[in-house]
C-alpha cells in the first residue's frame, strides 16, 4: 500500500498495539494457556457485574428505553440527561462549580486524550509565531497509550522523576519540581492520578503547583482520572478531587467495570468542550450511548460513589495488598524494589541492575507463559539514555488470585537465573 505519512505513523508497531494484541491472544487462547498479568482489564466484581445486570434487565423491560439506547444518537457533546446528572452530583459533592456545558463524552478516554493532545500540541501557530508545541509529562514514566497519540513525531517533552527510597523493597516517585522547566514549547501539561504504570497518586500540593505552574503559562493541566475518585476510586491514600477552569480532567466507566462499553468523560472549560464536541461530530459523529445508560441510575442517586468507596476500592486494594506479600516473599534474594502502590491496578517492578534489558525479561517471561509489559514502553518524550527505564516492568494484580501468585512466581524464578548467569543464555 501506498500510505500517506497518516497511514504510516498510525499502522507501524506501537507499544498499546503489542499490549493489545498480547490481551487479545491471551483470552483467544483460553483459560490456563497464558499467566496475563500485562493488561489493564478491570476484574470481574461480582457485587458490580450484579448490579450492571440488573440494570440492563431494567432497560429491556422499560418500554421503549431499549430502542431508544441502541436505536438513536446522541448530540456530539454526550447523551443530555447523564451530563445534567453528572454535573449535578459533583457540584453537590465537591463544590465544583460546573454546569453541563463543561462535560463531553467520547468514544474511550484513549479518543479524549488524541482529541486533546493533538488540540494543544504540534505544528500551528501560537501568538503570532508558527511552532512545533508539546505536551509535557512532568513525572515519567507515564501511560503506554499515550506515546503514539500525536499526529507528528517529536510531540511529547518527559522528566525525570525524584525518586525516594522508603525501605530496601519500596520506593516511590515524586515530581521533581526543581528541574520542571516550561518553555513556549509546551502546549499542555498532562498527568495521571493514580499513574499508570507505578500506581503513584500525585499528592494534592503536587497537583496544585502544576495547576499553578499552567495556568502561569496560559495552558491546560490534563488530568487522567481514569483510576481516581469519586470514581472508580480505585486510590488506597488520601486524595482530593481537583477540578478548575484551567484542569481539563479526563474520566472513564471503563475502570468501573465497563471497558467494553468505552465512555469516556472530559470535565473542562466551556471553549474545550465545545471543541471537544466539534471532533466527536466529525470523528464519530456522537459518543456511543450504552455505557451511560447502564451508569444512569447511579450516577443520577450518588450510589456511584459509595459503589467506588464501599465495594471497589477495597477489592483492589486487598488484590494489591496480596500480590505484594508474593513479590515480597518470592523476590527477596532477587534484587526487586517495588513502587509504593497507591492505587490504579499494576505493581511497578524495578530489577536494579538487571544485566538485560525488561525488553529481553518479557520475551523469556512470554517463552514461559507470563505476559507482562517491559518498562521502556512508559517514557514518551524522555531525551537521552537513563538506565532505570530498561529495568522495570508493569504487571497486573486484577486477574484471579492464583494465576498472580503462579505468575509471579516463575518470573522471580527468571530473574534468579538471569541474577545468577549474569548474562542472556540461560
Amino acid at each position: 500500500m501506498k500510505l500517506s505519512a497518516f497511514g504510516r505513523k498510525f499502522t507501524r508497531n506501537s507499544g498499546i498495539l503489542r499490549l493489545m494484541d498480547d490481551l487479545g491472544s491471551a483470552i483467544s487462547a483460553g483459560s490456563g494457556k497464558m499467566l496475563m498479568l500485562g493488561g489493564g482489564n478491570p476484574a470481574h466484581i461480582p457485587e458490580v457485574q450484579k448490579y450492571f445486570r440488573t440494570r440492563m434487565e431494567s432497560i429491556l423491560a422499560n418500554g421503549k428505553e431499549f430502542e431508544q439506547t441502541i436505536g438513536d444518537y446522541d448530540g456530539p457533546q454526550g447523551e443530555n440527561g447523564f451530563i445534567e446528572v453528572l454535573a449535578e452530583l459533583l457540584r453537590k459533592e465537591y463544590g465544583w462549580k460546573i454546569g453541563p456545558e463543561n462535560i463531553a463524552l467520547t468514544n474511550g478516554s484513549q479518543t479524549a486524550f488524541f482529541f486533546l493532545f493533538n488540540m494543544f500540541a504540534g505544528k500551528g501557530s501560537y501568538g503570532g509565531s508558527r511552532i512545533r508545541r508539546k505536551i509535557l509529562f512532568p513525572l515519567a514514566p507515564e501511560y503506554i497509550g499515550y506515546a503514539d497519540m500525536g499526529l507528528s513525531d517529536d510531540f511529547f517533552a518527559a522528566r525525570k522523576p525524584g525518586i525516594e527510597m522508603l525501605g530496601s523493597q519500596i520506593f516511590k516517585y515524586h515530581v521533581d519540581f526543581s528541574n520542571l522547566k516550561v518553555s513556549g514549547e509546551i502546549g499542555a501539561i498532562c498527568v495521571s492520578r493514580p499513574t499508570n504504570p507505578t500506581g503513584n497518586v500525585l499528592t494534592d500540593d503536587e497537583i496544585m503547583n502544576l495547576s499553578d505552574i499552567a495556568g502561569s503559562h496560559d495552558i491546560p493541566l490534563i488530568i487522567d482520572n481514569a483510576y481516581g475518585t469519586p470514581f472508580p476510586n480505585i486510590i488506597f491514600t488520601d486524595a482530593k478531587p481537583i477540578w478548575n477552569e484551567n484542569i481539563v480532567m479526563c474520566m472513564s466507566l471503563s475502570k468501573l467495570g465497563l471497558p467494553g462499553l468505552r465512555t469516556g468523560i472530559v470535565i473542562a472549560n466551556r471553549k474545550i468542550i465545545s471543541s471537544i464536541s466539534a471532533m466527536n461530530a466529525i470523528f464519530s459523529l456522537a459518543p456511543g450511548g450504552f455505557g451511560v445508560s447502564l451508569a444512569y441510575d447511579i450516577v443520577a442517586s450518588g450510589k456511584i460513589i459509595s459503589i467506588s468507596r464501599d465495594i471497589i476500592r477495597p477489592f483492589y486494594q486487598a488484590k494489591a495488598e496480596t500480590a505484594v506479600s508474593h513479590i515480597q516473599r518470592e523476590f527477596k534474594d532477587c534484587g526487586c524494589c517495588i513502587h509504593k502502590p497507591e492505587g490504579a491496578l499494576f505493581l511497578w517492578l524495578w530489577f536494579k541492575g538487571l544485566p538485560i534489558s525488561s525488553m529481553e525479561l518479557y520475551e523469556r517471561l512470554k517463552k514461559r507463559g507470563v505476559l507482562i509489559v517491559p518498562g521502556n514502553y512508559f517514557f514518551p518524550g524522555m531525551d537521552g539514555s537513563w538506565k532505570h527505564r530498561n529495568e522495570c516492568i508493569r504487571l497486573t494484580y486484577a486477574q484471579d488470585d492464583g494465576v498472580v501468585r503462579k505468575g509471579i512466581s516463575i518470573m522471580a524464578d527468571e530473574v534468579r537465573k538471569i541474577r545468577r548467569t549474569g548474562n542472556k543464555s540461560r
